[in-house]
């Protein structure tokens, strides 16, 4: 049986994104997420994510990864 949800790892690598990237794209409405009724992780559906992907493609934009530098 193909798998028919990615977690948010999964989307994330994926993308090339954070893993914090997804749950704002979340937050923002760009991906929603399910929950899975025994853990209650965010499941992607893969539709979803290839409609995502192609949304970026149409635009030329490239999801950005930022860095954020620690403080010492």
């Amino acid at each position: 049986m193909p798998k028919k949800y990615l977690n948010v790892n999964e989307v994330a690598k994926l993308l090339g994104v954070a893993p914090l990237t997804v749950r704002n794209w979340d937050k923002r409405g760009k991906l929603m997420a399910y929950r899975n009724p025994v853990n209650n992780y965010r499941m992607y559906k893969i539709e979803d994510v290839e409609r995502l992907m192609q949304q970026i493609e149409e635009s030329g934009n490239k999801p950005r990864v930022i860095a954020v530098k620690k403080e010492e």
